[in-house]
């Protein structure tokens, strides 16, 4: 006899960050949606992150992994925006100390170039495009208030986290739990935008099994 039990719906993510698929996973925790990776399904596709907005990179990627896939996919093009550096790292986030460089090589490039320099007002900002096989593009975006600090401080979450402080946290993202990280992220607001589009419009349903 035929399962009548449904399936969760799957949305690729598109990212090789284990980080982001972490974090991703939490956040869609409970939303009835489950959040799969390119090594989930076995695809990869190198995509050259050519934009120059955080919503064109976005776009590139779910536009890259859905036609390869022919899954849904979300892709969020993420980073770090300070005030006193005129919005840079802004785009260049992941790679801002040089393409072979890690995040402890970006976090001291940013304390270097704010050496000295009393604002330290800085925003991360997340910008999430979904595509679906049938050409169907939903962008949503979140924004997280923040102060560079001139040391790191912290072992959790990835990238600028430990540099990232929060008032109201009185710490650095790096120093606080992915439940109160993901309460207050850009990733998190976007999130929320981007489950209330796909709810409203009815993109991913449930299959029966």
């Amino acid at each position: 006899m035929p399962s009548c039990e449904a399936e969760e719906p799957q949305l690729l993510l598109a990212t090789s960050n284990q980080g982001k698929v972490a974090d991703f996973r939490l956040l869609f925790e409970n939303s009835g949606i489950d959040i799969i990776s390119p090594a989930d399904v076995g695809v990869w596709v190198d995509v050259e992150e050519t934009g120059t907005t955080f919503e064109e990179n976005a776009l590139l990627k779910a536009r890259a992994f859905c036609e390869l896939s022919g899954r849904p996919t979300l892709a969020d093009d993420s980073g770090l925006a300070v005030a006193a550096l005129d919005g840079r790292p802004g785009v260049y986030s992941a790679r801002y100390a040089g393409p072979q460089c890690d995040d402890h090589a970006n976090n001291l490039k940013v304390i270097e170039e704010l050496s000295g320099v009393p604002d330290r007002r800085a925003a991360f900002i997340c910008v999430l495009a979904l595509v679906m096989p049938d050409g169907t593009e939903v962008i949503t975006d979140g924004r997280c208030e923040g102060l560079i600090i001139d040391e790191e401080r912290g072992n959790e979450g990835f990238g600028y986290d430990v540099i990232f402080y929060r008032e109201d946290l009185g710490r650095t993202f790096g120093e606080s739990s992915p439940a109160e990280k993901n309460a207050r992220s850009h990733r998190a607001a976007a999130v929320r935008a981007m489950l209330e589009e796909i709810r409203e419009r009815g993109l991913l349903k449930s299959t029966d099994r």
